[in-house]
């Protein structure tokens, strides 16, 4: 597995933001996707002036992978190299990315970085592009959340303040969100890193970064309590989450909340043993109008406050 030097390590490649005529490609790393779900999200690129193509696989087939491994890889590769997409966006996480992760063309991103826009299994590509490239990418998509018909404009409008403007982004914890209940209390800086807790489960050893000085991220969608619990353990056990200066909580989407010791429960316990703030209620993942973030930028978590900020010109 290629390594990189000190020298790289000490530089973050944040990709350029978009511009009206810039073109982004669509692959599918990981599933399947549902073709008229995404002919929907071109269209809404397409309002923002952007121009839109797709990997040669990326509505293939085989079996619960879109593509073979090695299709998939000719895709993402392909749309990394060529100097024409500036951004590349997954079609759907679902199952798969891990199995091409450590196999990224790194040279190529190094040469002409360019935000990945995905979350859920894309999650162990940002992780990936990260420990190798310290790339910048973005946490999320054009997702039509639980119980959505479409997306929403708050959804969409979130992922064009990402791409296409310098403000700060300023994520608000919901109350409404299960999550919430684990916010403690402080205000920590650090590079948000993270995502899905599978993926960054299924990282770890071989695709996950230090993680000492970052805010860890975490969501997770239809698990069982028994998974989130020998993750966190296996991650806490393993010193995979020694030194964190903070842990952000996104929504835990399809878990029943009401039980007599239930996923808010378990979260509590191994968060509680990390001895640093934690704010949770954060609508980042599968949940209702998820929003879009940086991942990888500098970011302020302010668990008072109530608020996860990437200040622009720090990312």
């Amino acid at each position: 597995m290629e390594s990189p030097d000190r020298a790289e390590t000490d530089l973050v490649l944040t990709p350029p933001l978009l511009r009206l005529g810039d073109k982004i490609r669509f692959v599918s790393p990981a599933s399947p996707p549902d073709r008229d779900l995404i002919l929907k999200q071109v269209e809404i690129l397409k309002e923002w002036g952007l121009n839109v193509d797709f990997g040669e696989h990326a509505f293939c087939k085989h079996d619960y992978l879109a593509g073979t491994d090695e299709e998939r890889l000719a895709d993402f590769n392909a749309a990394l190299r060529d100097p024409e997409v500036r951004a590349i966006f997954a079609t759907r996480g679902g199952k798969g990315s891990y199995r091409i992760a450590d196999r990224l063309d790194f040279e190529a991103v190094r040469r002409d970085p360019k935000f990945l826009v995905g979350f859920s299994d894309i999650t162990i590509l940002h992780l990936s592009l990260w420990m190798h490239c310290r790339q910048v990418g973005v946490h999320g998509a054009l997702f039509v959340g639980d119980g959505e018909q479409e997306v929403s404009l708050e959804t969409s409008l979130s992922l064009r303040r990402v791409l296409m403007t310098s403000e700060d982004i300023v994520i608000r914890a919901r109350p409404e969100e299960p999550t919430v209940a684990l916010t403690t209390e402080g205000t920590v800086t650090g590079r948000l890193i993270g995502g899905n807790l599978d993926m960054v489960a299924t990282a770890a050893g071989w695709a996950l970064p230090d993680l000492r000085g970052a805010i860890l991220l975490l969501e997770a969608v239809n698990m069982y309590r028994g998974q989130v619990d020998r993750q966190l353990t296996m991650l806490r056990k393993a010193g995979h989450l020694n030194g964190l200066a903070g842990v952000a909580v996104g929504q835990f989407t399809r878990f029943e909340f009401d039980r007599r010791f239930s996923v808010i429960d378990i979260l509590r316990e191994h968060l509680d043993a990390l001895g640093v703030p934690v704010l949770g209620g954060l609508p980042l993942g599968h949940g209702h109008s998820p929003l879009n973030v940086p991942i990888g930028a500098a970011a302020i978590l302010d668990a008072k406050a109530g608020t996860l900020t990437v200040r622009r010109g720090d990312a």
